[in-house]
């Protein structure tokens, strides 16, 4: 099966290690993976603060960059969610609503690609510890993922997964709401690792990393004992077991 590879800013700029573990996973499950090194941004941050007609612009490159005969998979349930959802506002009834259609039915959070396209859940990884789960906004409610990234990290040996008891509050990132808001942000990133090192979590795992950016850069700042880790770098680890 051929897979087409969305990379998105945060992991293209920050942490490229998560995109060669999302090819790693993939080609794990038999996906010849393409990569368009012409690619760019989805749209969101330009969508998200209003600006319409810039979100538009971008979002049709992404249209044209992306075919809508392969999957589509990004290791980001925040950009797939906008291009699954918000790309409705932006493209239907124009001269790429079709393809626009064919692409949000194709395109998938690496998670969901997994456990629900390709029926893999165990890949062999290790990661010794203690891990809570961080259910991101984008993934929980614009992508209606929540089983997925947890049947996963079930399988992952060594790792005891603990779930924590406000699962589904935001971390405080939100894009530019933890620019305009930094001390709201703030107070709700220390909110989700509190609960977490009351758990003795030595991780916090996401399918996003705009909020694990967000978390660590707390966790950071206080010198606290625990670290955040993308879901597609755990599975892409300590392989030895298949």
């Amino acid at each position: 099966m051929k897979v087409e590879l969305f990379v998105p800013c945060f992991i293209d700029q920050l942490f490229p290690d998560t995109a060669f573990s999302t090819i790693k996973l993939l080609e794990k499950v038999g996906c010849q993976v393409i990569y368009n090194p012409a690619q760019t941004c989805c749209g969101q941050p330009a969508f998200n603060a209003g600006f319409w007609d810039d979100a538009k612009a971008v979002g049709s490159k992404f249209l044209e960059d992306f075919s809508d005969q392969h999957f589509i998979v990004s290791p980001s349930a925040s950009c797939t969610g906008m291009v699954k959802n918000y790309y409705n506002d932006l493209f239907t009834n124009t001269a790429v609503h079709n393809k626009c259609r064919s692409i949000q039915s194709h395109i998938h959070e690496l998670s969901d690609f997994l456990v629900n396209v390709m029926e893999q859940d165990y890949f062999g990884a290790e990661l010794e510890g203690k891990a809570v789960y961080h259910d991101s906004c984008a993934a929980l409610r614009e992508c209606k993922i929540k089983a997925e990234p947890r049947k996963l990290l079930e399988k992952v040996h060594g790792l005891e997964l603990m779930e924590l008891p406000d699962s589904s509050t935001c971390c405080g990132f939100g894009g530019t709401f933890a620019v305009k808001f930094d001390a709201i942000s703030t107070a709700m990133a220390q909110q989700k690792v509190d609960q977490a090192m009351a758990l003795d979590a030595d991780y916090i795992i996401s399918t996003d990393a705009s909020c694990l950016l967000h978390l660590q850069s707390y966790i950071d700042k206080q010198n606290l004992p625990i670290k955040t880790v993308h879901l597609a770098d755990v599975l892409a680890g300590g392989w030895g077991n298949i």
